[in-house]
């Protein structure tokens, strides 16, 4: 395996209106992966739309248009920049011929993505989404009227579960046209089965530990691990691997350093869903905790509460979380709550060591120095820490350990083995 020196990328334009070609050399997509899954899934979608129309014009302007405004407009592209990294990290990376049959397997990936989001804001009823209204408030908001505006919010939830709907089916679409065969072929499929069950289960587990109350850590970090170590990164690498046709030690490593990642991802979002900025995330500050989900950062505050005897701070948790009209008082309590009991400083910290581990993983196969650089950063990246992060992680087994999930790495039939 030939590796590039981590300073000097190859560089390369992609010109023109049209989807980026499939001759298109790889280390143009190097130079900026999103706005090369971008110009894909805009052709793609373009055509999708136009399909919708000849189905019905309504249709496709509230439906279709908005799972096309939605997937390309906002959004990170995360998925795909991990999907193009594991598989530029396993080599040399496709051959110009194969960068369309990539970029198309990571543009459903994207309107995989797509579904989850609608979805999700539509269950936990999150009115903003990437700075704007969510797709069930756009939908509601256009039959909202005096006297209409639970009858209108039954429609925006409707509407949008549709829209995500619409979303699953062109992902499947994208992912059949990809002309992926073979072994390699095979291997893309049967993980793509697997993420979107992983997918599912996820969110149901999530609004499980909503509905029932339910207090447990252990099922705080399977939720973590479903709905964002899997789907988020593991499956992702996953599918580069495979694109790639990688050795299976490869593999492992891949997807335990994405399955470490991936959890750090998820803590490092339950952070912001209490401290973030909403100008920089895009959502509301605080609806995880009106909405009572059960995350990590929760069950570690009531964890030290209880060991600490604080009977004020367990109140405060009991009283406010699953609150949906908590104000911001409200919301200020239960900030202090996570300060004074030292969750917040525990879960950054559980972060820092997952990023550690996750990077040792990567470092226990040979992969090309370039890709597994930018790996690394988009790791630290997601995680909400530096390249280098200041925390030596434990050893395999060590405190901390637990909250990356000791499974087998991922199956390529979407089986733990």
């Amino acid at each position: 395996m030939r590796g590039r020196d981590e300073g000097t990328p190859r560089r390369a334009e992609c010109h023109g209106g049209d989807a980026c070609p499939a001759g298109l050399p790889p280390a143009a997509v190097d130079a900026d992966v999103p706005s090369a899954v971008g110009r894909v899934l805009e052709v793609l979608l373009d055509e999708q739309v136009g399909r919708a129309d000849g189905i019905d014009a309504t249709f496709a302007r509230d439906v279709a248009g908005r799972v096309r405004s939605f997937t390309l407009e906002g959004g990170k592209r995360t998925r795909s920049q991990f999907l193009w990294w594991g598989l530029r990290a396993c080599g040399d990376g496709p051959g110009a011929g194969a960068v369309g049959t990539v970029l198309r397997v990571a543009a459903a990936v994207e309107l995989l993505q797509t579904c989850a989001l609608v979805h999700d804001d539509a269950m936990d009823r999150s009115s903003v989404r990437r700075g704007r209204p969510s797709v069930h408030v756009e939908f509601a908001e256009r039959f909202t009227a005096p006297g209409r505006e639970a009858r209108a919010a039954r429609f925006g939830a409707a509407a949008a579960v549709l829209t995500g709907d619409l979303a699953l089916a062109w992902a499947d679409d994208t992912l059949a046209a990809a002309g992926l065969d073979g072994r390699s072929g095979a291997r893309v499929r049967e993980i793509w089965q697997a993420m979107r069950g992983e997918m599912v289960a996820g969110q149901y587990l999530d609004l499980y530990g909503q509905i029932s109350g339910s207090r447990s850590a252990a099922l705080a970090t399977r939720i973590s691990y479903l709905k964002s170590a899997r789907y988020s990164v593991e499956r992702p690498l996953a599918l580069g691997a495979a694109l790639a046709d990688a050795e299976e030690a490869t593999v492992q490593a891949l997807c335990a350093a994405g399955r470490c990642a991936g959890v750090a991802f998820q803590f490092q979002d339950d952070l912001l869903g209490v401290f973030g900025d909403p100008e920089r995330t895009g959502k509301p500050t605080g609806d995880d905790i009106r909405e009572g989900k059960l995350t990590t950062l929760l069950t570690v505050a009531r964890a030290r509460a209880a060991r600490r005897h604080d009977r004020a701070a367990l109140a405060v948790l009991d009283r406010c979380v699953g609150d949906r009209r908590l104000d911001h008082a409200g919301l200020e309590r239960v900030r202090a709550v996570f300060v004074a009991t030292g969750a917040r400083d525990e879960v950054a910290a559980r972060i820092r060591r997952l990023v550690t581990r996750s990077f040792r993983h990567l470092d226990s196969v040979p992969l090309d120095a370039f890709a597994a650089a930018r790996l690394r950063r988009l790791i630290a990246a997601v995680a909400g820490v530096g390249a280098d992060p200041d925390r030596p992680g434990p050893a395999d087994g060590a405190d901390g350990g637990s909250d990356c999930p000791s499974l087998a790495a991922c199956a390529r039939g979407g089986r733990d083995r």
